[in-house]
């Protein structure tokens, strides 16, 4: 695994001495070794993390596993790399957001203006094997994803966890703390396409967020893709 980056340390380093997490490594590392292709490549498994420092973490975004795709994964949960083709659930993601304020669809699919401001895209596993959906959950990556939003849940700063789908809202609570009323809970179906027309669309997740960060004094996130 890559080191973790400074900020984050405290909260996730004594998980990495955990039976599951080092089973995890063990595993990852024998995957490789048998010649499957692992997403997203060494050096970006930890990006959400390294782009978005744990005292800057203003929104937390929840997804389930990275991309399976060629080039497509690169760290950040609903996130692809530039050149690659825009996936249906951004697509959702970018008509919401010119539904709520107003903001076209970007040209690209990349993520990373959102993370350096403080916006957190998580996915639950770190990593998938090519092809295979869903292929690393369940593996150990669940202990250290729970660990990192407890981290942001147990700060005295309010922030905002969007949850979208089943599979974020399910995580959320498990998360100690996160429910307490200091922080702001928006929950809505996945934008997948198969769910994004069942309360997805017209949830206005990002002016809410604005909303509740600039009545906190902790300033708005400019949602425009950058």
């Amino acid at each position: 695994m890559t080191e973790i980056p400074e900020s984050w340390r405290s909260a996730l380093e004594p998980g990495l001495a955990t039976p599951p997490m080092r089973a995890l490594g063990t595993w990852l590392r024998g995957e490789e070794a048998a010649g499957k292709v692992i997403y997203p490549p060494r050096g970006l498994r930890l990006a959400a993390l390294e782009l978005t420092p744990l005292d800057q973490v203003r929104v937390v975004i929840l997804g389930q596993d990275p991309y399976h795709g060629a080039g497509q994964a690169h760290g950040l949960a609903f996130s692809v790399q530039r050149g690659v083709r825009v996936p249906p659930s951004l697509v959702n993601i970018y008509k919401e957001l010119h539904s709520d304020l107003g903001i076209a669809p970007a040209s690209h699919g990349n993520l990373e203006s959102w993370a350096r401001q403080g916006v957190l895209l998580l996915n639950n596993a770190l990593t998938v094997e090519q092809a295979l959906p869903g292929s690393h959950q369940k593996r150990g990556w669940d202990a250290f994803t729970d660990a990192a939003v407890a981290a942001v849940a147990a700060r005295s700063e309010p922030s905002v966890f969007i949850l979208w789908g089943s599979h974020a809202q399910k995580k959320a609570a498990r998360i100690p703390g996160l429910m307490d009323g200091r922080h702001l809970v928006l929950s809505a179906p996945h934008p997948s396409p198969l769910s994004a027309h069942t309360g997805f669309f017209g949830s206005r997740p990002f002016s809410q967020a604005n909303a509740f960060l600039a009545a906190h004094g902790r300033g708005e996130i400019d949602w425009r893709v950058a």
